[in-house]
């Protein structure tokens, strides 16, 4: 079976300028355990790191044993480390004031005499709405450039999708809105007996949307400062996800960064009077193991065992940590037991 050509470990020291991780997968495959091993590894090597979610579910709170939503909070026992659970139910607050404004303006432009509360409430009843929130949210705490790292654990890659493709289909929208909007201001000038130009506090608001979809749409799809990782488990269903939606983060222009391979179970600690369950088990991920190499080849990070027990809380993130920046390129499957003890 081939070897990994280049281990997680490599490929961050041959990109050590990143800043903006992203983790993202079928759910339930370890993408968040693998975005916070992530991040503590980072801690480690002295920068400072932001370990955010944008899953409307998140589990970071659950994983790290101390609550962590809504704030920048410091992780315990860990050095340069904060966590972050991004909370959008003030961002679609103040959002609604926001387009409640935006909206009132157009129809006083418009000389239509209605409430702007429908509009409103038409708007934001949307379920895409809360996407929207959620990426204004990651933005924000990626333009305040507080931290020398950013790791995301993303909802599963759907979602994700949908995400980090915002830019691009805001940038679409945002310049058909303005040419209409010069259309539309044009010939209201135009019917109107006076030349005088009117504040057009909507159409500066288009601009100002453009630039930061922009400036967003650069940090996303600049290969030094951005990776997007593919988590999935030795088994048709994740793999298929990955296999579908790698293509189209690439054709997005979001770098892709790898794939990572979770719960492996380790052949040589099967013995012959393992139950056939487990027999089963290590057949079938070796066969689905085929698949992977086939697809993903030289993309393939990191291949992680299948621990004892579940990763959950600092010390177990350690030890998923030794498995996934394993030294060389080999990055074997290590037995549960004989991941190296911590220092």
């Amino acid at each position: 079976m081939p070897g990994i050509e280049k281990s997680m470990r490599q490929y961050l020291k041959d990109h050590a300028g990143l800043k903006y991780v992203f983790f993202g997968g079928k759910g339930g495959v370890g993408k968040t355990v693998f975005a916070a091993s992530t991040a503590l590894w980072h801690a480690e090597q002295g920068r400072r790191t932001m370990l955010a979610s944008t899953n409307p579910v998140h589990s970071l709170t659950s994983l790290l044993g101390q609550d962590v939503l809504g704030k920048h909070t410091p992780v315990e026992g860990v050095k340069n480390l904060w966590a972050y659970e991004i909370e959008t139910k003030q961002t679609i607050e103040r959002s609604k004031v926001e387009i409640r404004e935006k909206i009132q303006w157009f129809l006083k432009f418009a000389d239509i005499s209605t409430k702007a509360d429908e509009f409103v409430e038409s708007a934001t009843m949307n379920p895409a709405f809360e996407e929207s929130a959620m990426f204004a949210n990651m933005i924000d705490l990626m333009f305040k450039n507080e931290y020398d790292v950013y790791v995301f654990d993303t909802a599963p890659t759907a979602n994700a999708r949908r995400l980090l493709g915002m830019p691009k289909v805001y940038g679409l929208w945002v310049n058909k809105m303005l040419k209409s909007r010069e259309e539309a201001r044009t010939l209201r000038e135009m019917l109107s007996f006076t030349k005088k130009q009117e504040a057009d506090p909507l159409m500066d608001y288009l601009v100002s949307f453009r630039d930061r979809m922009q400036h967003a749409r650069v940090l996303l799809t600049d290969p030094k400062l951005t990776a997007f990782y593919f988590v999935t488990l030795p088994e048709a269903l994740p793999i298929a996800v990955v296999t579908r939606f790698i293509q189209w983060f690439k054709d997005f222009g979001i770098p892709v960064g790898g794939v990572l391979v979770n719960m492996v179970i380790d052949r040589a600690s099967v013995g012959p009077d393992a139950a056939e369950f487990v027999k089963n088990r290590v057949a079938m991920q070796q066969e689905h193991m085929q698949t992977i190499w086939r697809e993903f080849g030289d993309g393939v990070r990191a291949i992680v065992p299948l621990f004892e027990t579940e990763v959950r809380g600092v010390k177990m993130l350690e030890r998923l940590c030794d498995a996934i920046f394993a030294e060389g390129n080999a990055a074997p499957v290590l037995r549960p037991r004989e991941v190296p003890a911590r220092a």
